[in-house]
């Protein structure tokens, strides 16, 4: 069901639900880019049926509109709204890559709403003590965070660009990825319900313009607004060990940083390990009977 809410602040967001409207929730935060079609696969979502599963299209992206200037601790404010407007009481959160900031940062901040929440294969915050942040990093992100960084007006019009040629050819976004992707990522990626379902997401995420994405990705490099460390909430840190997206030294430091923090380290596994460690990462976040 597609739907939407016009926020107080005049913004509209763009939601969509899917399972079981009396289950229990479970809020989706997207990648980057991203939006709210490219979290969970259909075949994990049709296979939970006592779940209620709500994604939306953070601020730039797909149908929702702009918040220039947001920073990741702004997702626990428009959740929250959102979670108003459906009448959800407590909910879990699930962020996957650029979207598990911003669900640590509803851990963080809507502690009395937030039962769970899973970050799969976050980055840490930009300023993280002693973690030195590009270390093990693939060149083209590190070289693409470096631009945002030192010359935004280039990157933006960089981004630009590659939205105009993925909204005709999304798999070009695949293609560009090639170089940080690990064999079980390739195999992964290489999926057709997982190449759909990134296709799709890609495509819509990016309809309108390349907005979202150049907010994700300022938003992830500057302050976030919360220190992870105030999190009292438990968490699920899930990570691949050759992730070279999000490299392992950003999950160490989540691990060390989150008090109640349960990390997961797949020694094998890459960014897009986190597709099928899904299934029992939706177990930890809506365990039956249900539990806080």
């Amino acid at each position: 069901m597609v739907d939407g809410v016009r926020l107080r602040d005049g913004r509209w967001l763009t939601v969509e639900e899917y399972g079981d409207p009396g289950g229990s929730p479970v809020v989706l935060l997207h990648g980057t880019p991203g939006c709210r079609f490219g979290v969970v696969p259909q075949d994990v979502l049709a296979a939970r049926p006592g779940v209620r599963f709500i994604a939306y299209d953070r601020p730039g992206y797909g149908g929702s509109d702009r918040r220039a200037g947001r920073r990741v601790a702004d997702a626990a404010g428009d959740v929250a709204e959102l979670a108003d407007h459906l009448g959800l009481g407590r909910f879990a959160v699930l962020g996957r890559s650029g979207g598990a900031p911003h669900a640590l940062a509803c851990a963080a901040l809507l502690p009395s709403r937030v039962r769970r929440a899973a970050a799969l294969v976050s980055l840490a915050p930009p300023d993280a003590p002693d973690l030195n942040w590009f270390a093990g990093m693939t060149r083209s992100n590190a070289e693409d965070y470096t631009r945002a960084l030192t010359d935004p007006l280039a990157f933006a019009e960089r981004l630009a660009a590659r939205a105009a040629d993925i909204r005709s050819d999304p798999a070009q976004l695949l293609v560009s990825l090639r170089d940080g992707l690990t064999d079980s990522d390739r195999r992964i990626v290489a999926d057709p319900a997982v190449t759909d379902m990134l296709l799709r997401g890609y495509r819509e995420a990016l309809r309108t313009s390349a907005y979202g994405w150049l907010d994700d990705n300022l938003a992830l490099l500057s302050s976030w607004g919360f220190d992870p460390a105030v999190i009292t909430r438990p968490v699920l840190l899930w990570h691949g060990a050759q992730d070279t997206f999000s490299p392992v030294g950003h999950f160490g430091w989540l691990a060390d940083r989150i008090p109640r923090a349960r990390p997961v380290l797949d020694p094998d596994a890459g960014h897009f390990g986190a597709i099928p460690a899904l299934p029992a990462v939706l177990d930890w976040l809506c365990p039956e009977p249900a539990s806080s």
